[in-house]
């Protein structure tokens, strides 16, 4: 039984290694940015669901998650993708952009005491359309083509 296990278990690590040797440094780093960007953004939104809405402190609390959420989107838009998803920096760029507005919106939303809900809604829908860039980029990277009416793509022949 031990010999067996052991000649398991070298089969089972010379195969993982040998899958690791093939893969390209660019691709790895890139997947654990991706993987990285994806467990923020997650963290965030658990900060910002678990929020007491009845709090004193729910619009500060809320504003500081949604600027650092902002900060997580704008190293999105810096990551240098694969040559292979090269099309897709633009729609991480523009997600960043939507973001960036979104939370300048939200903080115009709720200054000077008050709340805007003109003004929020705006902030909502920069917020949706930043979200929806994510998840395009994430399923191209699945290797998925979104199927979406207002998604036109554009692909440069060689």
């Amino acid at each position: 039984m031990g010999k067996k296990f052991r000649a398991i278990f070298a089969a089972l690590l010379s195969a993982l290694m040998l899958a690791a040797c093939g893969e390209d440094p660019a691709l790895t780093q890139f997947r654990k940015s991706m993987d990285d960007f994806c467990t923020r953004i997650s963290e965030i939104d658990n900060s910002i669901n678990s929020i007491d809405a009845q709090s004193d402190n729910a619009k500060s609390e809320l504003l500081a998650n949604l600027d650092d959420l902002d900060l997580v989107f704008q190293n999105f838009a810096k990551l240098d993708f694969p040559e292979e998803f090269d099309y897709l920096e633009n729609l991480a760029k523009e997600s960043s952009e939507y973001m960036t507005e979104a939370v300048k919106s939200y903080h115009e939303a709720y200054s000077n005491d008050s709340y805007n809900e003109y003004i929020a809604e705006y902030a909502r829908q920069n917020y949706s359309r930043a979200y929806k860039r994510v998840q395009i980029i994430i399923s191209f990277l699945h290797g998925e083509e979104p199927t979406d009416p207002d998604l036109s793509i554009e692909y440069e022949s060689e």
